[in-house]
């Protein structure tokens, strides 16, 4: 189906038609002159359906913007061209080369395609587009799905263009850069200040991640208990995983938080109780070298067990006699000013019945809401003179000092290759970006 142009807020009837008459203009080609030629007589075909474009979500709601600038992507692909530029040429900082041809517009549709085929030097091809004209402060959304395979970023973004701003810095705030099934990743560079460590050209930036369903306090109360004598957490996936705490409950009572410290009056944690064995795939020690699986039931929320990257990556738990189950829990990832990392998300829990690792519990991120590719998703930024304020689907996620963000810039699109967002497999060939729509707005009362 076709989708309507947006056109901001509609308050009137009249209001839309003025609207839809000024885009109707805007997005229509200069003319040559020429006339086309009446359409030969044949049968009516009935036009195709329009469907009404997605809502806006803004701050403190729609009454105190105005909308300044958008892309339905409503036009034909040659359309474009007229509101964006293209990056034609490789990259030597990601894993592609990035061209127009990778980018389309159809149907109110922009798609942003991977493929793998050699050009500028590099092994795999993508897209990114520039809006023309540039911006400042407001707020920015834009509407899309991740393309659907690791090692993919999807970003939108501003970054200044042109000589040196004559206020602040130069900068970039990714708005948002996707990674494939449901992490996204916030952040705010400063690109005028450098300095050397250790060899290295380093420069400011504040990064902050999020992974949509994913939290490092992981909990459940079987609905039937089970009794066995061994249990196992299996991690899935090329992923180290950092386990800080694992454990098991007898059926009632109150159960502690899995960020919370057990504590004497609590329930035993069963997998801590004497004569139980722990068992794992292999471990990384640490600079004392005693970072073993032991470490997974200390008591201790920061201390740790850290799995290798590659292989199979298992915790075993062997009880000295059968224990009857019913609350499971553990506390996965680390902690970082940058946000939280290594939280484990694709995992399955087991049971030792009758001889049979059997699956108890099961994770996956990449099922279910939380894989931003499988359907569109708002992001957002609102950007003040004072603060950087960070938004998905309406609900914000992030509020950053904006202490150098003070020039205008364009809105950037792109999908890109790399190493930093997962593994690079086969699944990225045809793998495609695509966006809904692209907005910026300004607050009614706004100088």
């Amino acid at each position: 189906m076709l989708k309507r142009p947006f056109f901001g807020l509609v308050l009137a009837a009249a209001m839309v038609a003025g609207l839809n008459a000024c885009l109707q203009a805007q997005n229509t080609p200069a003319s040559d002159n020429h006339s086309p030629p009446e359409p030969a007589p044949g049968p009516s075909v009935k036009p195709p359906a329009l469907r009404s474009p997605a809502p806006s979500l803004l701050p403190g709601g729609p009454r105190d913007w105005k909308l300044i600038w958008s892309d339905e992507f409503t036009g034909a692909d040659p359309e474009l061209d007229s509101r964006w530029t293209s990056q034609n040429g490789p990259n030597p900082h990601i894993l592609c080369s990035r061209w127009r041809e990778n980018v389309k517009m159809a149907d109110g549709i922009l798609t942003i395609t991977n493929r793998k085929e050699k050009r500028g030097g590099q092994e795999w091809t993508s897209g990114s587009i520039m809006s023309k004209q540039q911006f400042l402060y407001g707020y920015y959304e834009c509407r899309y799905r991740y393309a659907a395979a690791t090692g993919t970023n999807n970003s939108f973004w501003l970054m200044t263009n042109g000589p040196a701003p004559k206020t602040g810095k130069r900068f970039e705030i990714d708005i948002n850069e996707g990674h494939y099934p449901n992490e996204i990743a916030t952040n705010i560079h400063n690109w005028s200040d450098f300095w050397e460590e250790d060899g290295h050209k380093k420069h400011h930036s504040a990064s902050k991640s999020f992974r949509l369903g994913s939290r490092p306090d992981f909990s459940t109360t079987l609905e039937i208990p089970i009794t066995t004598k061994k249990l196992r957490l299996v991690g899935r996936g090329d992923k180290t995983i950092h386990l800080r705490e694992f454990r098991a409950f007898a059926p009632g009572g109150t159960y502690p938080e899995a960020n919370a410290p057990e504590t004497s009056s609590g329930p035993q944690n069963l997998v801590r109780a004497p004569g139980v064995t722990i068992t794992d795939s292999g471990h990384i020690s640490d600079k004392s070298g005693k970072a073993l699986n032991t470490k997974v039931a200390d008591g201790q929320l920061n201390s740790e067990w850290v799995s290798p990257r590659t292989g199979d990556k298992w915790l075993e738990f062997s009880f000295a006699k059968p224990q009857s189950i019913g609350h499971l829990q553990f506390l996965s990832g680390q902690e970082s000013p940058s946000g939280l990392s290594w939280v484990l998300e694709d995992f399955v829990i087991q049971y030792d019945k009758d001889g049979t690792w059997t699956d108890l519990v099961t994770a996956s991120p990449s099922s279910g809401d939380f894989n931003l590719a499988m359907e569109y998703h708002l992001y957002g930024l609102e950007w003040t003179p004072s603060e950087l304020i960070f938004y998905n689907d309406g609900k914000e996620i992030r509020r950053a000092k904006n202490e150098f963000c003070h020039s205008p810039s364009p809105v950037l699109l792109s999908l890109a290759i790399m190493t930093w967002a997962g593994p690079i497999t086969p699944a990225i060939d045809g793998s495609a970006m695509t966006v809904d729509h692209v907005r910026v707005y300004q607050r009614k009362d706004a100088p």
